[in-house]
């Protein structure tokens, strides 16, 4: 019954020497009239046993024959077939991934056949996922990039701010008692600018890492050098901002992350005052099942939720016509409490104020 064949075997035998590749012929009736090694032995069977004496569905079984009729009837219509599968390799006994081609057979207008072409594609489906992984890694490491930039320019501008507001005024005192207090206004500065290029510096060398880096942060200090670093815009706005947070409660979380959420949150509340009152923030934390909330509620202008939501947290989205509004704190802020595995709540009343709650991994 070979002989009948002709051409398919010479097509196919120029196909035999490579081990890798798997190639058969099926007639119309969909018996095996040729197999190479590599095909029969993917199946677990000899050449001897397959040709002329086992049909395709016996040799594929009637689940993995359903699965491939489309594309058979589809050859039998004198229509070219490709698919991929993810497939066990009898040859390795590992799952890996095949293209498997069917090639009508056509003489005189009349499908004859067809034959089967089965690569295995597992090292280009490999490379692919490497080729995934490392576009994934430069996606990460740019998203920290720019989380670092905007840490940098936002948080240290508001200690240049401060400090040049603070040196107008040492320069401006009248007595060596304003002279002192402005120096003890630049000594609390330069600890808070301090910790946070130490804080920075730990990013950095983070940078190249897989994960952030993590240690014990104890909430009531940070809020704690938040205030004194933002003491003269405290004073200016004749603010009053309470540290309710026990010393006791810590959190483990990226001490610079933390650092920069809990000044910008800060921050926020001082440029966002209401216009007819001082503003009067009320930071707190507490337990809750196995996070711990920390809350920011201020008495500010308030954000008409209704209408800007879906945007609060967005880059470059501003609710208020002040003339520093950025629109990135809100966004750097979600950024890293994500980051940091947690999530942030708000609450907002326009004309009244507003509260965000900070939820971290306890």
């Amino acid at each position: 019954m070979r002989s009948n064949i002709g051409r398919e075997d010479s097509i196919a035998d120029m196909v035999t020497s490579h081990v890798s590749t798997m190639v058969a012929y099926w007639d119309k009736d969909l018996v095996c009239r040729f197999a190479n090694d590599a095909y029969s032995y993917w199946f677990g069977r000899t050449r001897e046993e397959m040709i002329d004496k086992i049909t395709l569905e016996e040799l594929l079984g009637p689940i993995l024959f359903e699965k491939n009729l489309p594309y058979i009837s589809g050859a039998l219509r004198g229509e070219p077939q490709t698919f991929e599968r993810e497939i066990p390799l009898s040859a390795s006994d590992k799952i890996g991934y095949t293209l498997a081609n069917y090639f009508p057979n056509i003489v005189s207008g009349e499908v004859r056949g067809f034959f089967v072409h089965v690569a295995d594609i597992s090292p280009i489906k490999l490379l692919e996922k490497e080729l995934r992984d490392s576009n994934e890694m430069i996606r990460t490491q740019n998203k920290r990039l720019l989380s670092f930039a905007n840490i940098v320019t936002h948080n240290l501008k508001s200690y240049a701010n401060n400090l040049g507001a603070i040196l107008e005024l040492f320069a401006k005192a009248g007595t060596e008692k304003e002279k002192v207090e402005m120096f003890d206004f630049l000594k609390d500065i330069s600890n808070g600018f301090s910790a946070t290029i130490s804080n920075l510096e730990d990013i950095v060398r983070t940078q190249n890492r897989s994960a952030l880096s993590f240690e014990t942060v104890n909430l009531h200090d940070y809020i704690r050098r938040a205030i004194d670093s933002l003491r003269i815009e405290i004073k200016s706005a004749n603010a009053v901002i309470n540290n309710n947070v026990s010393p006791e409660i810590t959190i483990v979380a990226n001490a610079a992350y933390v650092d920069s959420i809990i000044l910008n949150f800060l921050t926020n509340a001082i440029k966002y005052r209401h216009p007819d009152r001082p503003p009067v923030v009320n930071v707190g934390a507490h337990f809750k099942d196995l996070e711990i909330i920390l809350t920011i509620a201020d008495n500010g202008r308030g954000i008409d939720l209704a209408k800007n939501k879906n945007d609060l947290f967005g880059l470059y989205k501003t609710f208020h016509n002040h003339p520093d509004a950025e629109g990135i704190g809100l966004f750097l802020v979600r950024s890293q409490v994500e980051a940091l595995g947690g999530h942030i709540e708000v609450e907002s009343e326009v004309g009244k104020g507003t509260t965000f709650k900070v939820y971290f991994k306890a």
